[in-house]
């Protein structure tokens, strides 16, 4: 089985609860966790894995051959991500950390001026802690995480079939790589907070979700620091139900900040309804 574990707040807990909910099923099954939050990840902080690298995640980028090139700027009119600079009149050159290796500018070249080079853009890391774990790593100042997230996702694909269950921490919000993270999976978690931004992305997320086809449920984390109205009617409009609630605790936080999977009477009811 496939849990992914998103929601569409920043800072909600979804990490908090994937690490907890593959230690908690890990003590009868074979877990596989897949963080895919790539940008940040910190699954292996709170699991204090030890992390080795198994693979560069690479993208092309066009290489010019100024002796072809016309200056034309049919490529730089291409180019979506705007990675590639022309000033009229001169030759163009790419900006490598905007470049996603759609090769949209080498497909409209007239002259055949463009080919390809390759560029890393992250890494795979693989480790162990309370549970097995892969991680994707964003290489600092590329703008795509999607490639990375993908990839990271190839690459766990060879071994998922050794384990019972596969949980997938995805980044926060809606956007391409939560998507990415998203797809595939057979049943979703969403982690929110009892507040008005948090009800807000909730919607979004399940909208998302729903759209994916992906049955969804809802779990309030620091479900005592406000009321839950506004969660309560979301998930009864996209027709999810609300599983599972943590209360904010200073022994949550004390167990997060030493780098341990939480434990909580929560995480088991969340095992439950998933098993």
């Amino acid at each position: 089985m496939k849990i992914a574990v998103t929601g569409g707040k920043g800072g909600t807990g979804k990490s908090t609860i994937a690490t907890a909910l593959a230690a908690w099923l890990s003590k009868k099954s074979r877990v596989l966790l897949l963080d895919l939050d790539v940008d940040c990840p910190n699954d292996h902080l709170i699991l204090s894995a030890k992390l080795r690298k198994v693979s560069d995640v690479k993208s092309m980028i066009p290489d010019f051959d100024l002796k072809k090139c016309i200056k034309c700027g049919r490529c730089r009119k291409a180019c979506m991500e705007n990675a590639i600079v022309q000033v009229k009149g001169r030759y163009p050159f790419v900006v490598p950390e905007q470049c996603t290796g759609c090769r949209a500018c080498k497909i409209v070249c007239p002259v055949n001026a463009i080919t390809e080079k390759e560029q890393v853009i992250g890494h795979i890391f693989r480790g162990r802690g309370a549970t097995d774990l892969i991680t994707g790593t964003l290489k600092p100042g590329i703008e795509e995480s999607s490639l990375v997230v993908n990839a990271a996702k190839r690459y766990a694909e060879k071994y998922e079939s050794s384990y019972d269950y596969v949980i997938i921490d995805t980044a926060a919000g809606t956007h391409c790589p939560v998507i990415s993270a998203l797809l595939g999976a057979d049943v979703a978690i969403a982690v929110t907070e009892p507040t008005p931004l948090g009800s807000h992305d909730l919607d979004l997320i399940l909208d998302l979700t729903g759209k994916l086809g992906i049955k969804a449920h809802v779990v309030i984390n620091r479900s005592d620091i406000a009321g839950r109205d506004d969660i309560e009617k979301t998930a009864r409009k996209h027709k999810a139900n609300i599983i599972a609630e943590i209360p904010y605790s200073m022994r949550i936080i004390k167990n997060y900040s030493e780098g341990r999977p939480i434990t909580h009477k929560a995480i088991r009811k969340i095992a439950d309804v998933l098993a």
